[in-house]
């Protein structure tokens, strides 16, 4: 009897050590922290809260076994959502970031009602910003050299799908922009900056998107042998920017660019031209020749032109000469240097570099 009654303190102590652990507390209307009624140690939320406690003092493995025996002993548990995130969050926290997915994942597609979908959605944007950022996945769980170049992008797609007009989406919008565009994919990095400003019109990060738009799309014109859509767009949004942003255009030097995007248009008719004067269609030649010199007089690609008009013009027939401007007047006024006209040059392509033997064919046909 005196051993039972030596020991009864001990027991007691442990009893309130455990019904202290499962103890919730809730804040009252004065900000006050007040207890609730005890948690039975054996019930789904005291199981979980246990895992979570394990979790928090840095014990990953004994969350992960512990979130694990809850989702195959509660198939039908209001819980496992919970559960879902508690072993995704051990499993990252065990460096398996990639098998934490799959729970993140469960709870995306089965569980979007509940109240961890958004944290869960948190951690996958978390981890596609690692990926993005050049982090490669586990091979047989030991050495990382898989790459998750499309892991990276198609984490940051869902999470926008999933969340729409959300920070995260707006976040995931930018970070996806910003893979495009440090991994050179130009074409796919406007389409990007391009769909955030339209969806994001009031971000904080709305000038970044403008000005990386635009640098997209004059990145992504390799030549005048190429396709020049880049470049219509890249001119229209900086006129955008004159209006909306004058001080911001002003500071990134838009006129110079503009005048840029200008010289490399007439650039590109003028390599249209040649492809044509390579073909022996002087006709279509003297067309783009004709487009540069009304639409861009003040261009280098005009001045090239006009040096060799006068071999183009001689394989024309009159009425195609009667119909076009006066390229002699062009010439006297354009290629006047200290009062001694400059020469043709003795190449029979209308532009002034090489032609390509054999030519290519023109970029968008015969539009290009």
């Amino acid at each position: 009897m005196i051993v039972a009654a030596g020991t009864l303190p001990w027991f007691s102590a442990w009893t309130a050590d455990v019904r202290a652990q499962f103890q919730e507390y809730k804040l009252d209307s004065s900000d006050r922290w007040q207890a609730q009624e005890d948690i039975d140690p054996t019930s789904e939320v005291a199981q979980l809260r246990e895992a979570r406690r394990a979790l928090r003092i840095g014990d990953a493995s004994l969350a992960k076994l512990l979130s694990n025996r809850f989702i195959e002993a509660h198939p039908l548990s209001p819980l496992r959502p919970d559960a879902f995130l508690i072993r995704g969050d051990a499993k990252r926290a065990l460096g398996d970031e990639y098998e934490a997915l799959f729970d993140y994942e469960e709870i995306a597609r089965r569980y979007f009602g509940s109240d961890v979908f958004v944290p869960a959605l948190q951690r996958e944007f978390e981890i596609a910003q690692e990926y993005a950022a050049g982090k490669r996945r586990k091979f047989f769980g030991t050495i990382r050299i898989v790459s998750t170049y499309d892991d990276a992008q198609e984490l940051l797609i869902r999470v926008q799908e999933r969340l729409p007009g959300s920070e995260l989406a707006e976040k995931a919008g930018m970070e996806l922009a910003d893979f495009y565009f440090a991994n050179r994919e130009l074409s796919m990095a406007a389409d990007a900056y391009d769909l955030f400003v339209q969806n994001y019109p009031r971000s904080p990060r709305i000038t970044k998107a403008r000005l990386r738009l635009i640098y997209s799309y004059l990145a992504a014109f390799r030549g005048p042998d190429y396709d020049g859509t880049g470049l219509l767009e890249a001119k229209s949004r900086l006129r955008d920017l004159q209006v909306a942003e004058p001080a911001l255009a002003q500071e990134v030097g838009a006129d110079a660019i503009l005048v840029r995007i200008y010289e490399s248009e007439a650039a590109k008719l003028l390599a249209t031209a040649d492809w044509y004067w390579q073909t022996n269609d002087a006709i279509s030649a003297e067309l783009f020749i004709r487009r540069i010199v009304k639409q861009y007089p003040d261009s280098v690609a005009c001045l090239d032109a006009l040096r060799v008009i006068p071999m183009v013009l001689a394989k024309l027939p009159k009425s195609v000469i009667a119909g076009g401007p006066n390229y002699e007047a062009l010439r006297a006024a354009k290629l006047r240097v200290r009062g001694t006209e400059v020469p043709p040059p003795a190449s029979a392509a209308p532009s002034t570099a090489a032609a390509p033997a054999p030519a290519p064919a023109p970029a968008n046909g015969a539009t290009r």
